[in-house]
């Protein structure tokens, strides 16, 4: 499984977006699994919405509906972890979905991600030690 990010799955949709073609070469990785989280996912149904209208956010979600993407529950032990790690990236500043995704990493074991946060993943470590892979700044 693969994390994928708001921003990822905004830039498939929007062919106009700085991201699109390189989220689009990566859109094969789907047959590897793509997981998020659900507050990634409110996220990108609510950018969906907002700029390219309903129709797209619904369709994001009828994708989580079928399978295509998998959203992941952090446990409640886990959530608690949540406003640590919001306060410890406060400067970049981390939002929850971001924290979410670290959980996300620490769960599947990897930091490999999607993501159009460049900067952020970048700075940001699971298992506070261990950086992310994010795999939208290289071609498959």
């Amino acid at each position: 499984m693969i994390a994928a990010d708001a921003g990822f799955l905004y830039a498939l949709a929007d062919a106009d977006d700085a991201w699109h073609t390189r989220a689009t070469a990566w859109a094969g990785s789907a047959s590897q699994g793509w997981m998020t989280t659900w507050p990634v996912l409110a996220e990108a149904c609510h950018l969906l919405g907002r700029r390219l209208g309903p129709a797209f956010a619904a369709a994001l979600m009828d994708d989580v509906a079928a399978g295509g993407l998998v959203v992941w529950s952090p446990a409640v032990a886990e959530i608690a972890r949540m406003p640590a790690l919001m306060r410890r990236y406060a400067q970049l500043p981390m939002d929850l979905a971001d924290a979410s995704l670290v959980l996300l990493a620490e769960h599947l074991g990897h930091g490999r991600i999607l993501s159009t946060d460049v900067r952020d993943f970048a700075t940001y470590r699971w298992k506070n030690h261990t950086p992310f892979t994010n795999l939208l700044e290289t071609h498959p």
